[in-house]
């Protein structure tokens, strides 16, 4: 590619798109889903095409940073975008990795959710000068629905989400809202992925719609595979709308006994629904394997694991655990590994004795639209692991009942825990956030106290409800 002269930024006007009502909300909450919720579209670019995508501008290649990605390289363009979908999509969850390799001056980075046409949708804009902003587009006018200063860097993944829900409109970056307004300017469209006067990189972007109303009924799917391949997923789905998670539970569509040890997942792996089953004695033991181990950038999602369910599902990087349900969990339902974000939406699980989810990697782990009964811990950051890190997890939408503690957090190390729209069932006294003074492996971790304080543990009385 030749050397390209920038022209002249555009001047945007920012004034308000008419019809549009704002109501500007901010805080940390993550992006809701359903525990039933339905991905009705996905793509990691693994198959090396852009196979359901619409170009309009710029110059786009599938390539290699770590995996597959798709990059955009023409900073000379104001409007290089991608786009894919249903115009007929209206609420939906859209997120995906972004990466920006250079910001022009008056350019962005973005992520477009409810287009359309051309110029016509919402944007999450990642903007030069530290600066993210939720935007509504018609033509050459921009509205700013939110915004919030923070690091931008070139050459740092970030993962950006837009949620859309009738005229409420999310805009996220790293799982923590930055703003949400009522707006009924844009009703229904595709999502896209943008570029102005920058170039970047995209990868592993997911749609997501509410899901069935009720647990009984699992969703249409194809029969999954022990060793599915990586695939992208581009048919486009209804919109139901997103609720909180049920109390109940799904009945398996069927069984598939796991006879062969462990299943490797890479790409996307589709269960249907089916009970998944046996692997370990049921007991915590610290060396059971997994029923699934997931490669970095891998999804599973509607699956059931019976008992016995052995370490339940190993992260080795960044995953996706999607509409899963543990019927008696082993020594842990999911623990996290290694990478930097992993996302469980949806699904639930019954009979931890100690924790549901173990945090040993790096990173956050996004837990949102789950179901949690009879267990000691929902998520518990490591404090004694052989590699110490800072970690986090952000945890909205969900429901417990009969639990001892939704988290469990080291502060010696930094960690933080982020909780809203938490409901709890009959269980008073539930513990929020539990306080840990992390340790060198061998070493069991101190107890130091418990509840919101503003620096690592962040919650306030209006984000849990008590039934």
């Amino acid at each position: 590619m030749g050397v390209h002269s920038l022209p002249r930024p555009r001047s945007w006007p920012l004034i308000a798109i008419a019809g549009l009502a704002l109501a500007l909300t901010f805080g940390a909450v993550v992006l809701s889903q359903n525990a039933f919720a339905a991905t009705v579209f996905s793509d990691t670019f693994e198959d090396g095409n852009t196979d359901g995508w619409s170009k309009s501008g710029g110059e786009w290649t599938v390539g290699t940073d770590g995996s597959r990605v798709l990059t955009q390289t023409k900073t000379s363009t104001d409007n290089a975008r991608q786009f894919a979908g249903s115009t007929g999509w209206t609420d939906y969850s859209v997120t995906a990795r972004v990466k920006p390799l250079s910001l022009g001056s008056g350019g962005h980075v973005g992520l477009l959710a409810r287009s359309t046409g051309a110029t016509v949708y919402y944007r999450l804009a990642l903007r030069p000068g530290n600066s993210v902003q939720l935007q509504a587009v018609n033509g050459s006018t921009v509205t700013v629905l939110g915004s919030v200063t923070r690091t931008v860097s070139a050459g740092t993944w970030y993962t950006l989400g837009i949620e859309t829900s009738g005229s409420t409109i999310r805009g996220l970056v790293d799982g923590a809202v930055i703003a949400s307004a009522t707006s009924s300017a844009i009703g229904n469209g595709r999502i896209g992925l943008q570029t102005a006067y920058s170039s970047a990189s995209f990868d592993d972007v997911a749609v997501v719609t509410g899901g069935t109303p009720t647990p009984t009924t699992p969703a249409p799917t194809t029969s999954a595979s022990a060793s599915p391949r990586p695939s992208a997923s581009r048919t486009p789905g209804p919109s139901p709308s997103v609720s909180p998670p049920p109390t109940g539970w799904p009945t398996p569509s069927g069984s598939a006994p796991v006879d062969n040890g462990t299943i490797q997942v890479s790409g996307v792996f589709d269960g249907g629904m089916k009970r998944y089953c046996c692997i370990g004695d049921g007991g915590q033991g610290e060396s059971q394997d997994p029923v699934f181990e997931l490669a970095p950038g891998a999804t599973i999602k509607n699956v059931i694991l019976g008992a016995p369910a052995g370490d339940g599902i190993h992260c080795l990087g960044n995953c996706t655990i999607q509409n899963v349900w543990w019927e008696d969990v082993g020594e842990d339902a999911a623990t996290f590994l290694g990478g930097s974000d992993y996302y469980v939406i949806g699904g639930g699980a019954r009979k931890a004795s100690d924790k549901i989810f173990q945090h040993n990697g790096p990173g956050t782990v996004h837990i949102s639209g789950f179901y949690a009964e009879d267990f000691g811990k929902l998520y518990r950051a490591c404090g004694n692991c052989s590699s110490s890190y800072q970690r986090h997890v952000v945890i909205d939408n969900v429901r417990v009942t009969d639990g001892d503690s939704i988290a469990g957090i080291n502060i010696n190390w930094g960690d933080t825990a982020r909780f809203t729209r938490i409901t709890v069932i009959s269980d008073p006294s539930i513990v929020i956030c539990d306080k840990y003074h992390g340790v060198p492996k061998g070493s069991e971790p101190t107890h130091v106290g418990s509840g919101a304080d503003g620096v690592n543990c962040f919650y306030s009385p209006s984000d849990i409800t008590y039934q």
